[in-house]
């Protein structure tokens, strides 16, 4: 049975002493807006294209500061692709491969719970708990995986908008292991699926970053940034790894077109993920419309 608790603590306070996160439940999931101004929509329930690329359990449509949708959903060059995901190539039981979530093969996933909450400063945690299924373990009859994310909503702040992303996987089955491409790029783990302006440049505490075929050593963040506001106008979104991620600071596989910015991890060797042991990774998504200070970025990257 499939629940949605709802709490909303900010009611308690007068409502017009400060702007609040809040949730309208919509068509197939969630949408989170401040005030008047839409933030992004999850997508709870399934949804394909013709029968294929099934998935949901992904944010799209991310809205810029200016409204701007800037994610994209079954783009024609990667039809797989969907907004904010966090998917791996190759996911193995027992050294045989079950399931491929990037390219949603053998993949489907049940968003069993979901829960919403207004903190008193106006902010809001949105938690989910979500089963991975394949039809090649136990019949698709049984989940070998369950993932509890929490997404945090802060409050825009001046020309800056923070959201975090806590995901937790938790192993149901022994002799799991989660990897990324089996090749040189490895690439797999969180990833943002943009609408790329042609001017759209890369940059990390050291400076501007090239994207390359394989992964590179970018630091703790990526800005991404170009004409992907309304009428061409500036706009940007970092991502930032949290120190505590494992391998940190993770490499980052970066296109200029055609396809998604994905911070690597584990990369091509598959991790193993042990019952009562998992695995944690957690982002920080800053969406901008002016450039925003290396400290920022910095700070973002370290969290209680």
């Amino acid at each position: 049975m499939q629940k949605v608790v709802l709490f909303f603590v900010s009611l308690f306070f007068p409502s017009f002493l400060f702007a609040q996160i809040s949730m309208v439940i919509g068509d197939g999931g969630f949408l989170f807006k401040e005030g008047g101004d839409s933030i992004c929509f999850y997508q709870r329930t399934p949804k394909n294209l013709d029968g294929k690329y099934l998935r949901n359990n992904y944010i799209h449509p991310l809205y810029g500061l200016d409204g701007s949708v800037i994610t994209e959903d079954f783009p024609a060059d990667h039809l797989h692709h969907r907004g904010i995901f966090w998917a791996w190539h190759q996911i193995l039981i027992d050294g045989q491969k079950v399931s491929d979530s990037w390219a949603l093969e053998n993949f489907s996933q049940d968003v069993k719970n979901v829960q919403f909450e207004q903190l008193t400063n106006g902010e809001a945690t949105f938690d989910t708990e979500v089963y991975w299924f394949s039809p090649l373990f136990k019949n698709g009859k049984e989940s070998y995986l369950k993932e509890q994310t929490t997404i945090h909503f802060y409050l825009k702040e001046k020309n800056m908008r923070r959201i975090d992303f806590d995901i937790r996987l938790n192993a149901l089955t022994d002799r799991l292991y989660i990897g990324g491409s089996d090749d040189e790029k490895g690439y797999g783990g969180f990833s943002v699926r943009l609408c790329l302006p042609a001017d759209v440049n890369f940059e990390c505490e050291n400076g501007l970053v090239e994207a390359k075929v394989t992964a590179v050593n970018a630091g703790p963040y990526v800005d991404i940034s170009g004409s992907m506001g309304k009428n061409n106008s500036y706009g940007g979104l970092a991502v930032i790894c949290d120190e505590k991620n494992p391998g940190y600071p993770q490499p980052w596989i970066l296109r200029k077109e055609k396809s998604m910015q994905n911070v690597v991890y584990p990369g091509r060797t598959p991790v193993e993920i042990k019952v009562g042991e998992p695995l944690v990774l957690r982002y920080t998504v800053l969406i901008h419309d002016k450039e925003i200070a290396k400290r920022t970025m910095l700070k973002g990257s370290k969290r209680d």
